[in-house]
């Protein structure tokens, strides 16, 4: 087992591309995590990496090995998902990520009665807006509102997203209330979230002629959704929102919603999971537990 942990850090050391992060994704010290890194090159005989004091990259040999270190660990995974299918008690630990927004407020309170009802699995949670490799990050699975687009994972739709446009009464009060669409291209500041290498940025509206692109823009942009939610609150500009994200704030009267005629076409709330963690009832727990009370806490609001 001991070696078998230290292939672990190895792996995602050279993921990560620092002892410091490989260490901390295993929840290990960085001098522990070195301590690991240099027994498997005592062990083995040879340099797995090659150090300087600004960074860490694997030698020749390093790569090799870690691409039939990370076939071994897979198999590893994969024989324990098939035995746990006859264990009563699943176990293990869970890595997912997951947006800010429906992380925040509708996944991580969810977290505590799932870890009760199966007091042997352990979960560990990263919350992002940005895209997630989901394979180079170690991750089992991944929730998301959107659209995916790889093709090479399993996709578990949970339901549909409603979408709104919203901004706050004083900003109404100050530049006008949009009639149409087309009056988001006029003297309007949208919010936009926005991360590096993001796609060409556009608006989907579904509009009485159907659905139409809208290239809105605007002075602010962000990678986190509550940013915009707060520019929003603030006066600075009309954000588009999953519903349930600000459906409290539309409630109390801090944002207005705005084109009711023209809302925003709904995302898609679901998962995604490399096809081998079918196999893993852990997995498969998790995933419906969160497509039965995730969904009744979205439409909850």
């Amino acid at each position: 087992m001991a070696y078998l942990e230290s292939l672990r850090v190895f792996v995602r050391v050279v993921e990560l591309g620092s002892i410091t992060s490989g260490g901390r994704d295993q929840r290990l010290t960085p001098a522990v995590a070195s301590k690991r890194i240099k027994e498997l090159e005592q062990r083995l005989g040879v340099r797995l990496f090659n150090r300087t004091t600004r960074s860490l990259t694997p030698t020749e040999v390093g790569k090799q090995f870690y691409e039939e270190a990370r076939r071994v660990l897979e198999a590893v995974d994969q024989a324990e998902a098939v035995v746990a299918q006859f264990s009563e008690a699943p176990r293990g630990t869970i890595s997912l990520t997951a947006p800010l927004g429906v992380g925040r407020r509708i996944i991580a309170p969810l977290v505590p009665e799932f870890v009760d009802r199966h007091p042997d699995i352990r979960i560990r949670m990263r919350m992002s807006d940005r895209k997630v490799d989901i394979l180079a990050d170690g991750m089992d699975l991944a929730l998301f509102v959107g659209t995916p687009h790889d093709s090479s994972l399993k996709l578990r739709k949970f339901a549909d997203c409603p979408r709104v446009l919203c901004a706050a009464p004083a900003y109404l009060d100050r530049v006008g209330v949009p009639q149409f669409p087309e009056d988001l291209l006029r003297g309007h500041n949208c919010l936009l979230l926005r991360y590096p290498r993001s796609p060409e940025y556009f608006w989907l509206l579904d509009t009485p002629d159907g659905q139409r692109k809208f290239e809105v823009s605007g002075k602010y942009d962000a990678d986190d959704s509550d940013v915009l939610t707060g520019w929003a609150l603030a006066g600075a500009g009309i954000a588009n929102k999953p519903l349930f994200d600000v459906a409290h704030h539309l409630e109390a009267g801090r944002l207005v919603e705005v084109l009711p005629q023209a809302r925003p076409v709904p995302s898609i709330f679901g998962c995604l999971y490399p096809h081998r963690k079918l196999q893993d009832p852990k997995i498969r727990l998790f995933v419906d537990f969160i497509a039965d009370r995730a969904v009744a806490a979205m439409q909850g609001g």
